[in-house]
């Protein structure tokens, strides 16, 4: 019995887990435009620069664009 829930266990975060990890943003900056900007997925191209402090990801939007007015690189004009 305690096998079948450990498993039925499993599953759901089997499925949980991927959907919670959807929902980071990141902190970006181009460096050829001189802009920040916030984005939903990791960026894979070389061209802009995660800036997010010490690698942190953000659950919501609203959390990135506040931590992104601390980010020197960001209001450095």
């Amino acid at each position: 019995m305690n096998a079948k829930i450990a498993l039925a266990g499993m599953l759901v975060l089997g499925y949980v887990l991927p959907a919670a990890a959807a929902d980071s943003y990141y902190i970006v900056r181009d460096p050829d435009a001189k802009k920040c900007s916030i984005v939903s997925e990791k960026p894979v191209s070389t061209k802009v620069t995660v800036v997010n402090p010490d690698g942190t990801t953000y659950t919501t939007r609203t959390e990135a664009e506040t931590a992104m007015k601390k980010v020197k690189v960001c209001t450095d004009s």
